[in-house]
């Protein structure tokens, strides 16, 4: 099928500019792990407004710095109405126009491609363009299920996936201007001051790059804009969902209710109670459709048995803690749900595998964190362990879960050192969660 004169100008139109225009500044990212691999396309992914084309456009920077010409690093959004009916198919046409517009770009091409997965048909473009050999490829993507498992089918294993979160701490102090030099500076009050007062606004406002600095309400409205967006174009367009009324429901109570266990019995029970028809496989679809699309992050519990899993609660995590406060309908401050949200998103950055433990006497552990290395750690949250009750009450749960882990680190954070228990005993690294998360990376990034 020809592809039509209109959409040959607009991707035209789309090459030269991205050869003409500056690169953007932007707060530099933090990516855990290698962010590229030869021979793969790296597949970027995350919620919507995370920053991921912003991604794209450090990674162009840091090429162009390094002496790679601008035209060689072409980067392309097919999120444009005037690109509709373009298909898989058509994408050739770029290679050739790219060629013919920019001849002195060299024989190695970085193709940046925003929001690619609206194009039916693109993977087999991409394999292609992998096969050549002559180019690297990064693409973005709003589901984890185009860009993760589709993609590692579509792509035949040559796709690697990049998770791409809201600002983490450490990129929030940076684009607020107030990084630290190294976390041993936090040994000077004044900055330990100034970083603890940061840290309590960045668990209430969230890390979405938009909202830094807004009032609360035009925060609100913005981050409710984002989940609408997320459940009608990543949820019900795509998967083409009719119990929207049910989903919206399943939202609220995700996002209101913060690091709280989740059990589908239970939510089916209470949408049927609601006069809300349902079955309880959808609710499971719906769950796994909302995780697809980044809006939450579940975390099942600590078993060798796939059935006892299965049968437990698991806990439900929004991806970012300022959504926290837009869909909080108790009052409360929330500051210990916030924290240990912060938290588990932070050890995903990680590119840990998260579980929590329950223990044989009902006390729980929030997190069994394994690190890409194998490492273990036991991470207990808590706001504020002051308290000897409190304290008790933690470190008892961590000394039990350590017991059936006896690899696993322990680790105590709370908000503030404040929190410190009095005694927390040799085994036990306490930490306040600011200094943990303003750590240095153990591998950077790569190049």
């Amino acid at each position: 099928m020809a592809l039509p004169l209109e959409i040959r100008r607009v991707l035209g139109e789309k090459l030269a500019d991205s050869a003409s225009r500056p690169l953007p500044a932007s707060t530099t990212r933090e990516v855990r792990g290698a962010l590229a691999m030869p021979g793969k396309a790296t597949a970027v992914i995350g919620m919507r407004r995370a920053g991921k084309t912003t991604l794209l456009h450090q990674v162009r920077r840091e090429r162009a710095d390094a002496g790679i010409p601008i035209a060689a690093l072409p980067l392309i959004n097919f999120e444009d109405e005037r690109l509709a009916g373009l298909e898989g198919a058509h994408l050739g046409f770029l290679l050739d126009e790219h060629q013919r517009m920019f001849p002195e770009a060299g024989n190695r091409v970085t193709w940046c491609f925003d929001e690619i997965q609206v194009v039916p048909g693109w993977e087999r473009f991409v394999r292609r363009l992998l096969d050549r050999g002559d180019a690297d490829v990064f693409v973005t993507g709003s589901s984890a299920d185009l860009l993760s498992r589709e993609v590692a089918t579509a792509l035949r294993g040559r796709a690697w996936a990049v998770p791409l979160y809201p600002f983490s701490f450490r990129e929030a102090l940076r684009h607020g201007a107030g990084e630290i030099s190294s976390p041993a500076a936090l040994r000077e009050p004044r900055v330990r001051a100034r970083v603890e007062r940061r840290f309590a606004e960045w668990l209430v406002a969230g890390g979405f790059p938009e909202v830094q600095g807004l009032d609360a309400a035009s925060r609100h409205q913005l981050l409710r804009d984002y989940v609408d967006v997320a459940m009608l174009r990543a949820v019900v367009e795509r998967h083409e969902v009719k119990q929207v009324a049910s989903l919206r429901w399943l939202v609220r109570h995700l996002l209101g209710n913060a690091a709280s266990s989740f059990s589908v019995e239970r939510f089916y029970a209470a949408l049927k109670s609601q006069g809300l028809a349902i079955s309880k496989d959808t609710v499971h679809h719906l769950l796994a459709h909302l995780e697809d699309c980044f809006l939450v992050r579940l975390v099942w519990m600590e078993s060798t048995s796939e059935r006892q899993r299965m049968v437990n609660p698991r806990k439900g995590y929004p991806v970012d803690t300022g959504l926290i406060p837009v869909f909080d309908r108790s009052g409360r401050a929330n500051r210990g749900h916030a924290l240990e949200t912060a938290v588990l998103i932070e050890l995903l950055r990680r590119r840990c595998e998260v579980t929590y433990v329950r223990n044989a006497s009902g006390t729980e552990v929030d997190f069994l964190a394994r690190g890409p290395e194998g490492a273990e750690e036991l991470i207990q949250v808590c706001d504020d362990a002051g308290d000897p009750d409190t304290a008790e009450r933690e470190l008892r749960a961590l000394a039990e879960a350590a017991d059936a882990h006896p690899r696993a680190t322990r680790r105590l954070l709370t908000t503030t050192p404040d929190g410190f228990p009095s005694d927390a005993g040799p085994d036990v690294q306490v930490q306040a969660a600011y200094e943990w998360m303003l750590e240095e990376p153990s591998t950077p990034a790569a190049e």
